[in-house]
Parts: structure tokens; C-alpha cells; sequence
């Protein structure tokens, strides 16, 4: 049954089987002259829990968008830190399978301590990966606001360029406008 109520038909029996599922055309419908809308009053110590159809209070939908709260990280920072979590996974594993090995006396209990110690400088080498390449990221795309910051001069002499560029166009415009008064020589 929907959460906005009990539908009833004019018979006043309860609808039963496909007809107590509704669609959003149905919810936002009024009832017509065949048809009533009954809601039930919730009670105040009533919870969902104790309710687990909702049949009380307006439609409330499943899950609410929110903005999100950081934004999504570059493309080669995400790579880099998937790649940490998966050797960071991989290490734990091949660290749990050696504590198992040793305790069962197994003859694998040595070569898994060995590539866990091994995986282990491999995470490291991961976590590592992650923060340079978000240092370095930051760097380029002029997230760090620095006096000496690379990405401030880059961006400095992109302007520049710009401007000059704009300077250059507005010059062959007015030239152009005066029928080509100015030029030293014809072609």
C-alpha cells in the first residue's frame, strides 16, 4: 500500500493485490467522485519501525540527493589511490593467509611472510604514490595559493600570451578597417 494512505473504492472495501500499488500519477491525482483517500492518524509514539508498510504522513521518497560536500578528486590522484586500496587489500590478505599458515604449521608460512613483507613496501610505495601525485597535481592546476607557486606563473604567462594575442587581433581589425592604410608595402 502506498505511503500516502489506504485507497478505498467506492465500495468501501480496501483494494487488494496490483491495485494497492501506486504509480506517481496516482499519488499526485485528487480522488474522484468513485474514489476516497482515508489516512489514517499516526500516533505520537508511533515510529517506522513500528510501521514498517508507512501507511501515515506524506510520501517520503527513498533516498534525498544531496550536494556532495568535496568535490571529486582528479582523474590521476583517483588512479593512483585505487591502485593503493587494491595493494593495500592485497597486503592485509597475503598478511592474514601468513598468521593462518603459522598457526597451522604449514610450510606456506614462509613464503607468505616473505611476499607479505614484500607487499607491505608495496603499500607504502602506494600510500606514498597518492600524496605525491595530489602534491604534484595541485602544483600544475594552481590549487596551492603560494608566491612560489609554479601553477601562479604558468598562469601568468597565460594571461599575458592572451592579452597580447587579443592586442595583435584588435590591430589587424583597425588596419583592415581603414582599407589597408598603414602597411608599408602591397602584395
Amino acid at each position: 500500500m502506498g505511503s500516502t494512505g489506504l485507497r478505498m473504492r467506492a465500495s468501501g472495501l480496501l483494494a487488494v493485490g496490483s491495485d494497492t500499488v501506486m504509480g506517481t500519477a496516482e499519488r499526485r491525482r485528487t480522488p474522484g467522485a468513485d474514489e476516497a483517500y482515508v489516512t489514517p492518524q499516526r500516533s505520537a509514539e508511533a515510529s517506522d519501525r513500528d510501521n514498517p508498510v508507512g501507511n501515515a504522513g506524506p510520501y517520503r521518497p527513498l533516498w534525498v540527493e544531496e550536494p556532495a560536500r568535496r568535490r571529486r578528486l582528479p582523474d590521476p590522484v583517483r588512479t593512483a589511490a585505487v591502485r593503493a586500496v587494491l595493494l593495500i587489500a592485497v597486503t592485509l590478505l597475503q598478511a592474514m593467509v601468513a598468521f593462518l599458515c603459522t598457526m597451522a604449521g604449514s610450510w606456506l608460512a614462509f613464503p607468505m611472510v616473505i611476499s607479505s613483507v614484500v607487499s607491505t613496501i608495496a603499500a607504502t610505495w602506494g600510500a606514498l604514490d597518492v600524496w605525491v601525485t595530489r602534491q604534484v597535481w595541485s602544483q600544475r592546476h594552481g590549487v596551492v595559493s603560494m608566491p612560489s607557486s609554479t601553477a601562479r606563473a604558468l598562469r601568468r604567462e597565460r594571461r599575458r600570451s592572451r592579452r597580447q594575442a587579443r592586442a595583435d587581433e584588435r590591430a589587424q581589425e583597425r588596419i583592415r578597417r581603414r582599407g589597408g592604410a598603414g602597411q608599408l608595402s602591397h602584395p
